[in-house]
């Protein structure tokens, strides 16, 4: 899937900072042609004047954003809740499929529109943010920072009661793994294809699995795996940090997208989000979701 691509993107990229220089080297997209306004979404004050404004936002992704009875849910949702009062309009939220990687879904999503019957958001959340994606793809403004991700390790507590468990561990315990995500292709480039990976449809599998018994600790993005935590409170499973060696940067930065056209919107936005984090509005989202929360670098 999508996001798959979308982490190791933001996590094997270059580091923040120095991107006007790094951008020297960079070869941006192509820039649409001949492409009619209505095709590359609402101005801010059209968004102010009919009052609602749009967010793309992955379907499927707990604790990040997911259909629950009908009704879109998670903490993106929340986070684009806070940003509409903010403007003074009411949040719709567009669930969207994860396409073959970020640049399709930008495309898609934020700054022009699938080819077959395609439409823009005003924003799209959940989009990381590197200096590097801000060179090559010139038709999106990368802003509103609001939550910084990583890659940790959830574990049973009474399989580690001396030391939590770390990489090198999984050559010989087994270990639960999105099949095919970022946390799969480290593991195997770190320590082969041996049997004690155990691959699974999605995180919240992994952890379910770990929760079952099936293995002795899961590895993925530490958002998913603390949700997956909240589900199985009474089986005694933990979520560390460790050092992750081989990795360029086991953190990323999560922000939004809004087409490059909408600087006064992308500006509103970005201040709503940074309103929202001085406040402790966006601590107490992720607190209320059984997660914990890093400030993102703004």
């Amino acid at each position: 899937m999508m996001r798959h691509a979308l982490l190791a993107l933001a996590i094997g990229v270059a580091y923040p900072g120095g991107a006007f220089a790094r951008c020297e080297d960079s070869r941006p997209q192509f820039k649409p042609q001949n492409t009619f306004a209505q095709d590359v979404g609402r101005e801010f004050d059209r968004i102010i004047e009919e009052g609602w404004i749009e967010f793309a936002v992955y379907e499927n992704y707990p604790p990040w954003s997911f259909d629950e009875k009908g009704k879109a849910a998670g903490v993106d949702i929340e986070i684009g809740r806070l940003i509409a009062k903010a403007l003074g309009v009411e949040a719709k939220f567009r669930l969207v499929a994860a396409g073959e990687n970020l640049e399709a879904d930008l495309l898609n999503y934020v700054w022009k529109g699938a080819a077959i019957g395609g439409r823009v958001s005003d924003v799209m959340l959940h989009v990381p943010y590197d200096s590097a994606l801000v060179c090559r793809i010139e038709q999106v403004s990368f802003t509103g920072q609001y939550a910084t991700e990583n890659i940790a390790i959830a574990y049973g507590a009474s399989d580690y009661e001396e030391k939590a468990p770390t990489p090198p561990f999984f050559r010989f315990d087994s270990v639960a793994v999105e099949n095919d995500a970022i946390s799969d292709f480290y593991l195997t480039s770190l320590i082969g294809p041996v049997d004690k990976i155990r691959r699974y449809r999605s995180t919240a599998a992994a952890v379910d699995g770990l929760a079952k018994g099936d293995t002795k600790a899961a590895m993925g993005p530490r958002a998913e795996l603390e949700a997956g935590l909240t589900r199985h409170p009474d089986v005694g499973l933990k979520v560390h940090s460790p050092p992750l060696v081989g990795f360029a940067r086991g953190s990323w930065t999560i922000g939004v997208g809004v087409n490059f056209q909408h600087k006064d919107l992308a500006y509103a936005v970005d201040a709503a989000i940074e309103k929202a984090l001085a406040d402790g509005e966006v601590t107490r989202i992720f607190a209320a979701h059984g997660l914990s929360f890093t400030l993102p670098q703004r």
